[in-house]
């Protein structure tokens, strides 16, 4: 891990084509231009099982990575935005590296990714720019013996086949690590149906977040570009609520550009599972950081008072972990739990289809003369898997009252 990472943040106001390849281009330059990013990929590059371990050079493959969660207009706030998307494929070709491709592994395994490329907006980005899809409909297992937890994925195989992966992520808050940025969105690398089984194999927030740090240690991206021009908040990652942050971030740090998020929307970045796992396994810091502007270098207490949202709606609360054990029996008035929005449903079934547990633990039963999802909690593992995977946004995540109350006013 860097003593120092260094993020870079321009502010950018608007989805216009011309501002937001500004303000990627600037982004660029103030971590010293594509050359010098990419000039310790031969050191610092990707395990050594995987091919792309090599120092970058005009040649190499370049795959972009961006956020395809699901069939979504660009203004949900739900995927990378096509604006930013094609901004850093441009400024790619514009300084000499051509051999591009773009692709990623959406929530639903069975609806093709170019078919969400599409609806995001994506795929005419990259049809503009003569950038091709990927493959990313099929896997290979990948054996990594140095995983804290785990020792094998099973990864789509354009990401196996790549140089190095830009990581092209979107702000956004997640019910279960809080907030889905850098770290999060390499899960796309991993194959289809697989994702879901990981929930049910890694099921609570800090187990998951220590899988997703091996994740990023065995691929380890050579560039992290967030989206943070119209970020989630509230029910994300798919069901929440588009709210301006008006900045574009860039790190090769995923945990320090995760990390400056945080800062800007009031969350301390240690209560992130994927910043604290990330930190402890060595992909990146969530205390020493340089964040790069236009006004030069700002620490993130400085970036959070210039650029910040503090009303930005995200968990902010401590989670019934170890530090409230004196207090267990108020567990219950504080835990979320997924719920359904009987009026919003509408009995597709995707809820059932993305639940990773045995047995299910959500079912379709018959209301009214149709059928709603309903909750077996017994089995519940909190996953938010069918909340996050709902279409019609009739899942939401429930707090109790004493949970909204600590989120808000005691952060404990």
């Amino acid at each position: 891990m860097k003593e120092c990472s260094k993020v870079a943040l321009v502010k950018c106001t608007s989805y216009d084509q011309q501002e937001v390849d500004g303000a990627v281009l600037q982004a660029i330059d103030l971590l010293g231009g594509f050359s010098n990013i990419f000039a310790e990929t031969g050191e610092s590059g990707a395990d050594a099982n995987m091919p792309n371990g090599k120092k970058l050079d005009s040649d190499s493959l370049l795959v972009l990575k961006p956020n395809l969660l699901a069939k979504a207009a660009p203004e949900r706030a739900c995927t990378t935005h096509p604006a930013v998307f094609r901004a850093v494929g441009k400024a790619l070709q514009d300084s000499g590296y051509s051999n591009l491709r773009y692709g990623d592994s959406p929530g639903n395994p069975v609806v093709k990714p170019e078919k969400v490329a599409e609806e995001c907006g994506i795929k005419a980005a990259a049809d503009e720019l003569g950038i091709p899809i990927g493959n990313f409909e099929k896997g290979t297992e990948v054996n990594f013996p140095n995983g804290r937890v785990a020792d094998r994925f099973i990864l789509c195989d354009e990401v196996i086949q790549a140089d190095g992966i830009i990581n092209i992520c979107k702000m956004k808050t997640h019910q279960l690590e809080r907030i889905t940025g850098a770290v999060k969105n390499i899960f796309g690398c991993v194959y289809g149906a697989n994702k879901a089984a990981s929930h049910a194999k890694y099921p609570t927030a800090e187990i998951f977040a220590k899988m997703m740090a091996d994740l990023n240690c065995l691929i380890k991206p050579v560039l992290h570009v967030m989206d943070g021009v119209v970020a989630m908040e509230g029910n994300g990652p798919q069901s929440g609520t588009p709210a301006p942050v008006n900045v574009i971030l860039a790190s090769t740090d995923p945990v320090a550009l995760d990390s400056v998020f945080c800062h800007l929307v009031d969350l301390r970045p240690e209560l992130v599972p994927t910043n604290l796992y990330g930190q402890e396994q060595g992909i990146g810091t969530y205390q020493n950081i340089e964040i790069m502007t236009a006004d030069g270098i700002l620490t993130p207490e400085q970036v959070a008072e210039l650029y910040g949202n503090r009303s930005f709606n995200v968990q902010r609360s401590r989670e019934f972990r170890g530090a409230l054990r004196p207090v267990r029996f108020l567990a219950p008035f504080l835990e979320k739990k997924p719920v359904v929005k009987k009026e919003r449903c509408i009995g597709c079934g995707m809820c059932v289809k993305a639940c990773p547990v045995d047995g299910k633990a959500v079912s379709l039963e018959p209301s009214g003369g149709t059928r709603i999802a309903v909750y077996d909690y017994s089995r519940c593992i909190k996953c938010y898997c069918c909340q996050e995977m709902c279409p019609e946004e009739a899942i939401t995540v429930r707090k109790p009252l004493l949970a909204r109350i600590a989120d808000r006013n005691w952060k404990i």
